[in-house]
Parts: structure tokens; C-alpha cells; sequence
């Protein structure tokens, strides 16, 4: 096993800045997951981590190991494709051995390894089956069983449960959940999705536009992001955003407008000014909300609106609500009674607001704890 440290990594593809000056420690049996919209360039990070892809400037050190001028196959890595990537005329043992018949193991050593890493995924009685007699999840274990015996300083995996049905990406991350544990090898995991990102990572990358938003463990990001992107992108579904102003600052409390008028208040001693004139954002989660009684008495921010749509997906779902400005947001609720054209009170604690400044930074969240920002 080995660290992964990167040091003002630059890549870029003629005039297209792709990578943008990206410092990363990537920590020794830790896994490290790099999540972003399409085109932000976590892709294109692991490809140079492997060797696929040279770096324009800046060092990639593996260990203590300099390998900008290493060739793929000499890094000590191993990479799972998204598209499985195997050979259609061999079985699952031979696509398994493959690597290890060219480094020249011995036949028994090979096939001790072979058959160790598909007991370990629950493979084994395949052994004698070619790819297309296989289902996308077994190609997928086969995939990884071809990676785990090479025995690398470290795993990268890109989106590799991204073509998989939902039922079967929802038991290949329990599967990778269970591997991890019991490898405990360095790992560096590419997706978009976020239940991949929270269940498996030690450590959540978020990037945008080729740059390290905010780096953290999953409940960092979660409860303190440092801007309107990663408040957005982690979680799901996302966060709700409404713009509002700021009417009073008191000691002990702040207290803001929305577009609607109604008042939002955040239970905080500022140490700064509040500007009336400056434009504030309001956040609040889905599952932060909740629709409250018509009669209840309810103690924190309250907001009215009209039900647009409700989602029933059985044990929970999801309410859309339309403020009287025509702001869309959405409530995530367990039991759900309402339908459209419903009029709806709303309410959520004073300790589960965000608050950011014009320029979308976070200035007040649920916790005062923040995740490193890139």
C-alpha cells in the first residue's frame, strides 16, 4: 500500500485548462472518492494518477516515488473500468490470471491468487464461464477480481458501477463497502453518485471546472459545506436555495426577508456586519423541513406555500411547494397527506439553516466545524 500525493497538477488539452493547479494527499488504506458534475475533470484526475494521461505541470508522487515519467504498467496500480474491459474469448480465470501470466507468476501461484480473490467476491463457481454468459454484476466482480490480484499499492475505479440497474448498483456498493474493509488498501473511486460517495469514501473530493471545491469526510461535507456548490451537490436531493435581505442584526439573532416577505431569522451571535443592501442566500435541506399541522405552534422559521407535486414512494417521499413568489422548493417527508393544490405551513429548526454571502460562500451552517477548502 502506498500514499498518493499530488502537487500543482496542471493538465490541459491544447488551449482547454482540464486540471487547474490540483494539490491532493491521497492517504496510505484510506478511500479517497472524487465526485463532480460531468466535464469538472475527476476522470481525467485519476487517468493522470494511473499514467494514462501526462501531466502538463506539477508532481504525482506514489509512496515516495516521483512517477511523472512512469509508465502505467510500472505504478504499482490497478484500474476498473467503467466498461468492465474484458477479454471476451477467455474465461473468468483466464481474464483473472491474464496479468499475472505476463509478469511470469509460477501456474500454481497464479492460480492460488486467482481463486483466493474470487472466493473473497463470490465468484469462484464462475470460473469456467466466459464474459457474455455473465450478468453486468458478475463482469463487474470479475473486473475488480483482475484488479485485487495483482496485490497494487493501490485501487482506482472509475464509475464502475455506472452501468448497472439501480437494484444492482445498490448491492455492487455493499459489496465494495465489504471489500474495502477487508483490503484495506489505498483506493481512489470516481463517481457522480452520491450514495457511492457517502457509503464508501474515507474522504470526499469535490470538484468543479478542473478545481477542488471543499475537501472532508462524508458528514463534513454534509453539514458544512463551504459554498452553494458543495451545499448542493452533496446530498440528496439537493438543498434548497431562496435569495433574501437582511432587515435587523441583533446581538444573540439575525433576521432576514425573503422575496415572499416572510422572515427567516438565524439564532447567531455575528461577529461581522450584516450589509442591508447585499444579497444573502437562504439554504435549507429537504429532509430539514416539514409540514406542519395548520394549528400547531411551531418554534423556528416557518415559510406557506402551495403544493405543486407529491411524490409517494412508499416509506417516504417528496412534496413540491411553491412560495407565493413562484420559488420552488422541496420537502423530504416519511408520511405524506397532501396532494396538489394543497396550501401547506412549513418549518425547520433555526439550527439546521445555512446562510451564504453574495458570493455563494458559506457564512453560517449547522455546525462551526468546516471541511478543508481546496
Amino acid at each position: 500500500m502506498a500514499s498518493i500525493v499530488l502537487e500543482n497538477v496542471n493538465k490541459s488539452f491544447r488551449d482547454s485548462e482540464i486540471i487547474k493547479n490540483v494539490n491532493l494527499t491521497i492517504e496510505d488504506g484510506k478511500c479517497t472518492v472524487l465526485v463532480g458534475p460531468s466535464g469538472c475533470g475527476k476522470s481525467t484526475l485519476l487517468r493522470l494518477i494511473c499514467g494514462l494521461e501526462e501531466v502538463t505541470s506539477g508532481d504525482i508522487f506514489i509512496g515516495d516515488r516521483l512517477v511523472n515519467d512512469i509508465p502505467p504498467a510500472s505504478r504499482g496500480l490497478a484500474m476498473v473500468f467503467q466498461t468492465y474491459a474484458l477479454y471476451p474469448h477467455m474465461t473468468v480465470f483466464e481474464n483473472m490470471a491474464f496479468a499475472l501470466k505476463v509478469r511470469k507468476y509460477k501456474k500454481a501461484e497464479i492460480e492460488d491468487l486467482v481463486v483466493k480473490a474470487a472466493r473473497t467476491l463470490k465468484i469462484d463457481h464462475l470460473l469456467d464461464r466466459k464474459p457474455k454468459e455473465l450478468s453486468g454484476g458478475q463482469r463487474q466482480r470479475v473486473a475488480i477480481g483482475r484488479a485485487i490480484v495483482r496485490n497494487p499499492f493501490a485501487f482506482l475505479f472509475d464509475e464502475p458501477l455506472s452501468n448497472l440497474d439501480t437494484a444492482l448498483r445498490c448491492q455492487m456498493r455493499y459489496e465494495l463497502a465489504k471489500l474495502k474493509e477487508q483490503l484495506k488498501t489505498t483506493m481512489v473511486y470516481v463517481t457522480h453518485d452520491q450514495a457511492e460517495a457517502m457509503t464508501l469514501a474515507d474522504k470526499i473530493v469535490v470538484m468543479k471546472d478542473g478545481i477542488i471545491e471543499q475537501v472532508g469526510s462524508p458528514l463534513e461535507l454534509y453539514k458544512s459545506p463551504v459554498n452553494v456548490f458543495v451545499a448542493k451537490f452533496i446530498g440528496s436531493s439537493e438543498m434548497n436555495i431562496l435569495e433574501m435581505n437582511c432587515v435587523q442584526q441583533g446581538d444573540k439573532s439575525s433576521v432576514f426577508h425573503l422575496s415572499t416577505n416572510e422572515e427567516i431569522v438565524f439564532k447567531r451571535k455575528a461577529d461581522f456586519t450584516l450589509d442591508p443592501s447585499s444579497r444573502y442566500l437562504f439554504g435549507i435541506r429537504p429532509e430539514d423541513l416539514e409540514i406542519l399541522p395548520a394549528d400547531s405552534i411551531f418554534f423556528g422559521n416557518k415559510l406557506k406555500g402551495t403544493v405543486t407535486l407529491s411524490e409517494n414512494l412508499g416509506g417516504e417521499g417528496f412534496v413540491h411547494v411553491s412560495l407565493a413568489d413562484g420559488t420552488s422548493i422541496t420537502v423530504k417527508a416519511k408520511n405524506i397527506n397532501v396532494h396538489p393544490g394543497d396550501s401547506v405551513k412549513l418549518g425547520c429548526s433555526y439550527d439546521k439553516c445555512y446562510l451564504f454571502d453574495k458570493d455563494m460562500k458559506t457564512i453560517w451552517g449547522q455546525t462551526t466545524t468546516t471541511a478543508t477548502v481546496a
